[in-house]
């Protein structure tokens, strides 16, 4: 049982919920705990006197999550104000989602998993689980927030070829079986496997996760099996689109938020208001989550998202544009902020540390088309000696001030599968030891000039394609081309917009990349490894194999090479033992093979991450994690726990 408390309203039925849980007598659970006493918001405050919103009692779920504030070393807020903040695409809007971090479960600040748009949860051997849902909530419009919304999205949508052509995500997927799903009543859906799914929780908590419900009541008016012919055709027109079901994709998109029209369970709601620079959102009037003092959250009225070029960011930050921001600042701009913060009183810099494997990371791609490359890239001397050919010191001194980590693509200190000589394994500058393996391969014909020979008589020049979208990327990888010229290898950058260096990557056109390391330094036993194994195209090292493993053998080429079946071997293990201690093992193992086989070559990690945020606005961190998983970036902060002291 997860947080659960009372307003005056409701004592009674969540006075009966803990008998039925608990068997406590009704005056026991009375005097166990003071009640709560919603207090209205007064920018609603107008709506629900006209009548055209329900009062607080009625807006917040009959046992709504209690934020302890204290509990964390915040203090409790008032309600108002508007965030400002920035985006470089129109597509970013959906970092609203991702900020506003509803999850059904969701990660605390301590990174466990817990229950939160659900009141609470059962597991059964990572086989069966029970899920139920708060009494009396509701979506932004109102409309209860029921099991009935799971069924319509399991029944309608997942499975509904037409709708779904792949069918369910591979998330609801163990070994191509799929659950049993029921609905018991309205509060409560189970999914049952006969094999364990230990990836289903944390799925549930991702930055993006899958979003395993919609709200019926909006969307059935776009589907063939509850519209009629007419009303389908006539929106059909009126949206411009080809038929029903491109009709009720365009408009189904919980990730996107970009549907006004669609009602959300995020603190904050997407609004008509704003222009093509300007996305307004505001305050959801049914949000589940209430501090103690019976503040509906989020305290912060609208959030004011402004679309500005990707090179603005620093500048209008620094400004004084921007209330939160981190998204679109790099180190880089980490000197000219602080002389901004010290200059005016408009705002704070917070350094957080990268919660990513590594800040830059560059992937030799094993899939590459060129097949005299391609040998090459998958002899793991040739690796070792690339990584052996960077002088990270130098890197760290030059463009982070020492203060980032030399160090190989491993779990970083704050993970308990942390092991310092793996940071170390092959990534300690040695430019006589990296010639020495290059020799080994038989790679001793030079051209005058030093640049060795292929095998086939090409020059070595090797080719690593950049989203260039950080400075730092490139800074780093013009040191690297002077220490790889000492080995005989003339490196080429080559910068790209990041779609067509992913489709690059994908398509084995890439002979190798840059990018950052796992987006989870921070892992734990209990999270998948599976990222570890060749199970994902957008692991850049093998994307082929990923593509493999992702369409089940229809796209893609299965893993040819020793190590990477053994990843995926280990992968497998861990997902049928429930031990802790062989999870922990099999991660320890996996972490080995990578550091050993030099899939992708770590540069630099934990470099800190800039965040602006104004001076007016309070429960900001001081020293945290900036991390997509696990975390969501400013999301497992809670910035609908954020205030300001005026505004």
């Amino acid at each position: 049982m997860h947080n659960l408390r009372i307003s005056l309203g409701k004592l009674f039925s969540y006075s009966a919920y803990l008998v039925m849980l608990l068997g406590f007598s009704l005056v026991t659970v009375a005097h166990a705990a003071a009640p709560i006493v919603f207090t209205e918001s007064i920018s609603l405050s107008d709506q629900v006197e006209s009548g055209l919103l329900p009062a607080i009692d009625d807006r917040v779920p009959d046992t709504p999550l209690i934020v302890d504030l204290r509990a964390k070393g915040r203090t409790a807020g008032q309600q108002g104000g508007v965030l400002r903040t920035m985006v470089s695409r129109k597509k970013d809007i959906r970092q609203m989602v991702v900020y506003g971090y509803a999850r059904l479960i969701g990660y605390d600040h301590n990174y466990k998993l817990k229950p939160d748009l659900l009141l609470d949860y059962d597991v059964d051997e990572n086989r069966k689980f029970t899920f139920r849902l708060r009494p009396g909530h509701r979506w932004s419009d109102g409309h209860p927030f029921t099991s009935a919304d799971f069924k319509y999205w399991w029944q309608d949508v997942a499975n509904n070829p037409e709708l779904s052509p792949s069918g369910p995500p591979s998330i609801l997927r163990v070994d191509g079986e799929l659950p049993e799903v029921t609905f018991p009543d309205q509060h409560t859906v189970i999914y049952q496997w006969n094999k364990p799914n230990p990836h289903f929780l944390p799925a549930l908590a991702q930055a993006r996760p899958p979003f395993i419900f919609r709200p019926r009541h909006y969307l059935e008016q776009f589907h063939h099996g509850y519209a009629t012919k007419d009303s389908l055709a006539a929106m059909i027109e009126d949206k411009r689109v080809r038929s029903w079901m491109a009709l009720h994709n365009k408009l189904d998109n919980m990730y996107k938020f970009d549907n006004a029209a669609l009602p959300t369970l995020q603190p904050w709601m997407a609004n008509d208001k704003g222009s093509k620079s300007l996305k307004v959102f505001t305050r959801n009037p049914f949000y589940h989550r209430v501090d103690t003092n019976g503040v509906q959250l989020p305290y912060i009225d609208a959030v004011h998202m402004s679309i500005v070029g990707g090179g603005l960011i620093a500048a209008k930050a620094n400004a004084g544009e921007s209330d939160l921001q981190a998204r679109g600042l790099d180190f880089n701009n980490i000197a000219i902020l602080k002389k901004g913060e010290k200059d005016s009183d408009n705002y704070r810099v917070h350094l957080w540390a990268n919660g990513v494997a590594a800040q830059i990371a560059i992937y030799p791609n094993l899939n590459y088309r060129d097949p005299v490359w391609r040998e090459l890239l998958r002899d793991v001397r040739f690796r070792r000696a690339l990584s052996m050919g960077i002088d990270r010191n130098m890197i760290n001194r030059a463009l982070y001030f020492d203060l980032g980590t030399e160090s190989s693509m491993q779990a970083l200190p704050d993970s308990p599968l942390h092991d310092p000589q793996l940071q170390t394994l092959w990534a300690t500058f040695n430019t006589d030891k990296a010639n020495q393996l290059l020799d080994d391969i038989g790679l001793t014909t030079k051209r005058a000039d030093g640049i060795r020979l292929l095998p086939d008589g090409r020059p070595m020049r090797f080719v690593i394609e950049t989203a260039g979208e950080r400075q730092e990327v490139e800074n780093a990888l013009q040191i690297i081309t002077d220490t790889w010229r000492e080995l005989g290898i003339q490196l080429v950058m080559r910068p790209l917009d990041r779609d067509i260096l992913r489709m690059h990557v994908y398509s084995g056109i890439t002979m190798a990349s840059v990018w950052f390391g796992w987006d989870n330094g921070i892992p734990n036993a209990q999270i998948s490894p599976d990222y570890l194994a060749p199970t994902q195209q957008e692991f850049f090292a093998w994307p082929m194999w990923g593509q493999f493993h992702q369409t089940g053998g229809e796209a893609g080429e299965s893993p040819d090479m020793p190590e990477a079946a053994q990843l995926l071997e280990l992968s497998r293990q861990w997902e049928q033992t429930t031990s802790e201690t062989e999870k922990h093992a099999i991660w320890k193992k996996m972490l080995r093979i990578h550091a050993d086989q030099v899939y992708g070559i770590g540069v630099i990690a934990e470099t800190p991450q800039p965040v602006v945020a104004s001076k007016h606005l309070r429960n900001v961190p001081e020293d945290v994690l900036w991390s997509w998983e696990p975390g969501a970036h400013f999301g497992i902060h809670r910035i609908d726990e954020f205030y300001f002291d005026s505004y």
